[in-house]
């Protein structure tokens, strides 16, 4: 009887085994997958970083162009970041932003924006205030 157990224990060691390579198998591919995609992820970001760069240097042109202190404008834009963020608060009505006010979307799409001195209130871009 000595043998049968032993038999029976060699198949089990062996049943095992042989999930355990098919299981290696299955990690390898997911990992060779896996670096594939990293790589591919690395790439298109490294093209992103590229583009982002050529914005910059785009936008520091324009901006010495136009007379903006485009240093004074990130160094705001850090220090505003920097800053602990008030907490909005939810009410029955909808949200309101930090001052309590309640903040809708469309009233953003219907307000007069201003960029860079530019007043936009028609979306035709012009300054009433610039002299063509």
């Amino acid at each position: 009887m000595g043998l049968g157990n032993t038999a029976k224990k060699l198949q089990k060691v062996a049943d095992t085994a042989e999930k355990l390579y098919s299981r290696v198998n299955e990690l390898r591919d997911q990992l060779q997958a896996l670096r594939q995609q990293v790589d591919a992820t690395s790439e298109t970001v490294d093209s992103i970083e590229r583009d982002l760069e050529g914005q910059r240097a785009l936008l520091a042109a324009l901006a010495e162009q136009e007379g903006i202190d485009s240093e004074a404008i990130l160094a705001e834009s850090a220090a505003e970041r920097a800053e602990p963020t008030e907490r909005t608060e939810p009410t029955a009505s909808g949200t309101t932003d930090a001052t309590g006010e309640r903040a809708t979307a469309a009233a953003d799409s219907t307000e007069t924006t201003e960029t860079a001195g530019t007043t936009e209130a028609d979306g035709s871009g012009t300054d009433p205030g610039k002299d063509a």
